[in-house]
Order: structure tokens, then sequence, then C-alpha cells
């Protein structure tokens, strides 16, 4: 075993901070969510919504962002008319707008 901390161990030392509900934040800016896909209809539809949500975030303070997959499937997007290449891609899109944390 080497000498590097478990996650546990290494969490128990500093504070990290979640971003809160997405779909709190996204309602909060006007964003109607009544859809069965929640936040992943943004995801297609307005995408920079998302990447602000995560902004409002980050300026907050978070130090870990989530994605706005939650209800994202392939299942869901398919029955919008969405393929799946075009669903791959918007799960991909879902994880680099929760990474593009401005620096």
């Amino acid at each position: 075993m080497s000498g590097t901390p478990s996650l546990t161990d290494a969490l128990a030392k500093v504070t990290v901070v979640l971003d809160g509900g997405m779909s709190n934040q996204l309602v909060a800016a006007g964003h109607d969510l009544s859809d069965e896909l929640w936040s992943a209809r943004l995801l297609a539809e307005d995408p920079e919504a998302i990447t602000e949500a995560h902004l409002a975030y980050f300026e907050a303070g978070a130090d870990v962002a989530i994605t706005a997959s939650y209800q994202a499937t392939f299942e869901g997007f398919a029955r919008r008319g969405i393929g799946r290449d075009r669903a791959a891609a918007l799960l991909a899109l879902s994880v680099g707008s929760a990474r593009s944390r401005p620096m």
C-alpha cells in the first residue's frame, strides 16, 4: 500500500463545498422545468443556462459541481426525437459545462 490517503481521509482534512440543487438554481433564474427531462432539457435547448447556473454556484463559493444530467437518458432523449449520437453529445456537454469553472 502506498502512502496515498484514502478519499475519506483526504476529505476529512478539508471542507469541500458542493454546488446546490441545479434545478433550484435554474427555476430561480426563470426556467420552466416542468418536463420529464427536467434540467436535462436545457442541455439541448439552452446550454448557456446550465453554464450560468454553475457559474452562480462557483461565485457563491462552490468547489465541486454537479452535472445537469439528472433525468438525462438515451431513452428520455429518444422520446424527444433526439438520436443516440446527439444524446451522447448532450451527456458529454453536461460534464463539460460542470468542468468549465472560471479561473
